[in-house]
């Protein structure tokens, strides 16, 4: 008889909010690193992106495929336009599981969103769901970029875990304690 091979994820890989500049300073991003490369087994990788200020998805999805090696034993953590480059990715790829933070759905009417080429056709809510094991999603109803509706639509399509909140704004602090305690969770859960 043919067993399956077990997959447990090896790897986490922090794709961050267009911006961000050097990305180990930048908002948790450094500091989620160091807490999850403390967990035995698993490496995470943060580089800073090309295409910084636009992120255009055909410069970051292949970026995410070539130089990060992002795979079925990889979690992605999206930011912000990093969200919606993990959804995208998650589109055309298999990976272990996207945690979204700060996910969208549309450009905002925003002319530098519009650019980046992740909103100009629909969402393959089911791809995704196919291609991921796990879907977490952090949200807050505060974010002074992101209406509610556009988090809640994520949630929805994706029937993702949603962790929301209502006084976190877009999530641009330097720690996120519940980010790791959910990293922890999908790691040691069951395959």
């Amino acid at each position: 008889m043919h067993q399956d091979k077990i997959i447990r994820p090896t790897k986490v890989v922090i794709v961050p909010g267009n911006g961000a500049g050097n990305v180990e300073h930048c908002n948790w991003y450094g500091w989620v690193k160091k807490q999850i490369n403390q967990i035995p087994e698993m490496q995470c990788l943060l580089k800073n992106m090309p295409d910084p200020m636009t992120a255009r998805e055909s410069i970051w999805v292949p970026f995410m495929e070539k130089e990060l090696h992002c795979d079925e034993e990889t979690v992605i953590i999206g930011h912000s336009s990093g969200a919606a480059a993990a959804m995208r990715y998650a589109e055309t790829h298999k990976v272990y599981g996207i945690v979204l933070v700060s996910a969208y759905v549309s450009d905002l009417e925003d002319e530098n969103e519009r650019e980046s080429g992740y909103f100009n056709r629909a969402w393959q809510w089911e791809t995704i769901q196919t291609n991921c094991r796990q879907i977490v999603q952090f949200g807050s109803t505060d974010d002074p970029f992101l209406p509610w509706s556009e988090q809640q639509e994520v949630a929805d399509g994706l029937g993702a875990e949603l962790h929301k909140y209502t006084d976190r704004g877009h999530f641009q602090n330097t720690q996120f304690h519940e980010l790791i305690n959910v990293v922890q969770k999908i790691v040691n859960g069951p395959a």
